[in-house]
């Protein structure tokens, strides 16, 4: 007898549909088990999404470092693991896989928080031999998704940095980050804090299909036109870049200037590991006719692979797509006026922050 194929259907208010196997688990599962009680369609008919779990860690360390020669920064902090946005593209999708989790449903539902973030922080700016540099917040995943707003770690992160007088740097595609304004507003006044709001597209019908709980496109102009207000350096991220889905590049551009977006960048897609079925799955659900095409520009910024982690190309790809694509950035943000002035936040005004947790006094 032929195996029966489940229908791959959305499940509502997720961005993967399947609870992906990974390369280090044990057993084996269908292609389309989600590991839930409803599969696919059934559960987009239920109405309900699968509910968040959020697992408590005590993490070891609060700061990370990199020697990436691709990356802008050398040291980051992730209050969290796993992200409920749900962004179908995520690359930190695969971290979840070292937990024996999927990098699918589990990585969006399954929320590893480090309940002593702070105070590891406050530890290590401490150390007689730590050295400052601008720390990046969520650089692996939102520090401002919907858990934040209860648990509420990266305020506490934030906090410690500011009685310490230490640079941040942090990226959202959240309006949470607008709670924080009383921190970050008067850091960013000293030179010490700036804010990248990613807009993948101004599409909100594809925006909500790839970025299912993240904030619409509009929402998040408003919250550059909101932090440019207050005074906080802030810039657009266009990452990631995906041919034949991500096309209006131009319109984000101009409309992120017009809210008072002042630096740009982007990406294009990195597919690693498991990031590659599930994205693939999700075109194959929502962008049918598209899928090979998608799939075939990827290939041709890959060296005819889904992902190549070569540092020198992976963030921008090679060959004619990615020229194009980096041709049109150059294009329109000289004609806009980004990146004119390169921002620097300051290091030194450090000190060491008190362990006993209240600031000094002199």
């Amino acid at each position: 007898m032929d195996e029966a194929v489940i229908p791959l259907g959305a499940i509502k208010g997720r961005g993967s549909a399947t609870r992906l196997a990974h390369r280090f688990e044990r057993d084996s599962r269908g292609a389309f088990d989600d590991g839930w009680d409803t599969l696919g369609e059934a559960a987009a008919q239920a109405g309900e999404p699968p509910p968040t779990e959020v697992i408590w860690e005590t993490a070891r360390s609060a700061i990370s470092t990199n020697d990436s020669p691709d990356v802008g920064f050398d040291r980051s902090i992730n209050p969290y693991r796993g992200c409920e946005h749900g962004c179908i593209y995520c690359y930190a999708r695969p971290t979840h896989s070292y937990l024996n989790l999927s990098p699918g449903l589990d990585f969006e539902t399954k929320i590893i928080a480090k309940r002593n973030i702070a105070d590891l922080l406050r530890s290590e700016l401490a150390r007689k031999s730590y050295r400052p540099a601008p720390i990046a917040i969520g650089s692996a995943t939102d520090c401002y998704q919907p858990v934040e707003r209860e648990l509420r770690l990266t305020r506490a992160v934030i906090e410690v940095l500011r009685e310490a007088r230490h640079p941040l740097t942090l990226v959202t595609k959240s309006s949470g980050v607008e709670r924080d304004l009383d921190l970050i507003a008067p850091m960013a006044a000293q030179g010490l804090a700036s804010v990248s709001v990613t807009i993948t597209t101004l599409d909100a019908d594809l925006a909500r299909r790839l970025e299912p709980r993240a904030a619409a496109p509009h929402r998040r102009l408003r919250i550059l036109r909101t932090l440019a207000e207050h005074g906080v350096p802030c810039a657009v991220s266009l990452a990631p870049q995906i041919p034949f889905l991500t096309d209006d590049m131009e319109q984000v551009l101009e409309a992120a200037w017009e809210a008072g977006a002042r630096g740009a960048f982007y990406h294009v897609l990195r597919l690693p590991w498991e990031v590659s079925p599930l994205f693939r799955q999700w075109l194959e659900l929502h962008y049918p006719q598209r899928a090979q095409r998608v799939m075939a520009r990827i290939h041709d910024m890959r060296g005819g692979k889904d992902y190549d982690s070569d540092f020198a190309t992976r963030m921008k790809g090679s060959g004619p797509w990615a020229q194009l694509i980096a041709q049109r950035f150059r294009q329109a943000t000289a004609r806009l006026g980004f990146n004119r002035e390169r921002l620097h936040l300051d290091t030194t005004a450090f000190r060491p922050p008190s362990l006993g947790g209240q600031a000094c006094l002199f």
